[in-house]
């Protein structure tokens, strides 16, 4: 029997908004309903629910991004709150034990953070993917959670990329190269 967690990578208002600094737009924005149910599955199932949350400061010279996109998920900002409706599920449940977010300034979730600690001390071995972009935070994080050894699940109906291309490869390396269940 597995002990699974649900990562919900990055989804807010600056990558799915259509006001969003760096929006991947409507593919996103019809994850929500998705994402917020699949979310509630776990918690009721007594799952844990992730939420590793990009976090930069503006013209941060010292990160590789600044020269890629423009300045995104500022602290403080609502581009950093969570999209929709999910933004309403995470206020309600966010004191329980099992649902936290936490920050992250790379595109893995795993990148200078204690993700891993955490799930290896909660005994998780499987990790549900969704979120954005699907070619890069949610792929960066699924190649990290690969080279760790935990079993990968990509919800295709939860992730969405900056181009359909994009999401295209990184629906196809999950499964060929990661051997991840895209479902």
């Amino acid at each position: 029997m597995s002990n699974e967690a649900l990562l919900i990578i990055d989804y807010t208002n600056d990558f799915v908004d259509d006001k969003g600094k760096l929006t991947v737009g409507k593919p996103g924005q019809v994850l929500v309903d998705y994402i917020v149910d699949l979310a509630e599955e776990f918690r009721q199932a007594g799952k844990w629910v992730i939420l590793p949350t990009d976090l930069h400061q503006e013209n941060n010279p010292y990160h590789p991004e600044t020269k890629l996109f423009p300045p995104h998920n500022l602290k403080d900002t609502w581009g950093r709150e969570f999209y929709g409706e999910l933004n309403n599920w995470y206020n309600e449940h966010k004191d329980e034990e099992k649902v936290y977010m936490y920050d992250k300034t790379r595109y893995s979730a795993f990148a200078g953070t204690d993700l891993d600690l955490r799930l290896r001390e909660r005994k998780v071995d499987t990790l549900h993917l969704v979120g954005v972009c699907t070619d890069i935070c949610v792929l960066h994080t699924a190649i990290s959670a690969y080279n760790l050894n935990y079993n990968v699940v990509v919800h295709e109906k939860g992730v969405a990329g900056l181009t359909q291309a994009g999401h295209d490869f990184a629906l196809n390396h999950f499964k060929g190269s990661l051997g991840a269940t895209v479902k």
